[in-house]
């Protein structure tokens, strides 16, 4: 089968799912939403900081407060994609379809990838504008420096979590196992050692403490982070390239199971 064939038979798989198409309809409701709700209790909370709360004060990197839950979608996403064919057992039928493997995953892996940055690049513009309007007379422009980076980068920065999901699903195959790893991984160890004193040096270079770094525009006081917003995005592109890569190498061996 030819390599656009595989692209379309692919779109046709994930446009035809459900649930692929709720979960990425739930990231954009939950960034957006979580995002103003943050936005506007930082309005109100602004005239009560100290003064040196206001020095760190960063109205782009708040209106991006729902992209940690708006993740979580992003990371259901990207498991369902790869480990929907696997849970259905429609995975044989489809490398019997398609027996070059490498040409079957990144092709998948392709569209999955155009279809999320399409959505986490017009969530992140929308959350921004709609977080900005929360914030009033406190709010960013995007012409200021660093937020239309900032944006961007939060596009890139949801975009890369529903691919590194993907590659780690490719590697583990079950959605169950695959989102039994993802969702402590990110919503509680990435955390805890994120936060720790005698982690944190750690912490910093996990995938999402890194790549949300893109995002900030304001550095918080004290910060010590041994790389900026595009080296943190950089970190996290490195992780995303491993899981693919392990996602591939493993599929090449095992059998289709």
């Amino acid at each position: 089968m030819a390599a656009t064939q595989v692209v379309r038979s692919e779109w046709t798989k994930i446009r035809s799912v459900a649930s692929t198409v709720w979960t990425l309809s739930l990231a954009v409701v939950v960034t957006i939403a979580l995002g103003m709700l943050i936005s506007a209790l930082s309005k109100n909370e602004f005239e009560t900081m100290s003064a040196r709360d206001r020095l760190s004060f960063d109205p782009t990197f708040i209106s991006f407060a729902g992209m940690s839950l708006g993740q979580l979608a992003m990371i259901v996403f990207g498991v369902l994609v790869v480990s929907n064919e696997y849970s259905t057992g429609m995975i044989r039928a489809s490398l019997a379809a398609v027996p070059r493997r490498g040409t079957f995953l990144l092709s998948k892996l392709a569209v999955a990838t155009a279809l999320a940055l399409v959505v986490s690049m017009a969530t992140s513009f929308a959350t921004f504008f709609l977080g900005q309007a929360m914030l009033g007379e406190h709010k960013a422009s995007l012409g200021d420096d660093g937020v239309l980076r900032a944006v961007i980068g939060g596009g890139l920065y949801m975009t890369l979590i529903a691919l590194f999901s993907m590659g780690v699903a490719a590697m583990l195959r079950s959605p169950m196992l695959s989102l039994g790893i993802l969702m402590p991984f990110f919503f509680l160890i990435s955390n805890i050692l994120g936060n720790v004193d005698a982690t944190k040096k750690v912490g910093q270079f996990l995938p999402d403490q890194a790549g949300s770094r893109i995002m900030q525009v304001v550095t918080p006081l004290d910060d010590d982070t041994p790389y900026g917003p595009w080296g943190g995005l950089g970190i996290m592109a490195l992780w995303v390239i491993a899981a693919v890569v392990g996602g591939y190498v493993l599929l090449k061996r095992r059998d289709a199971q």
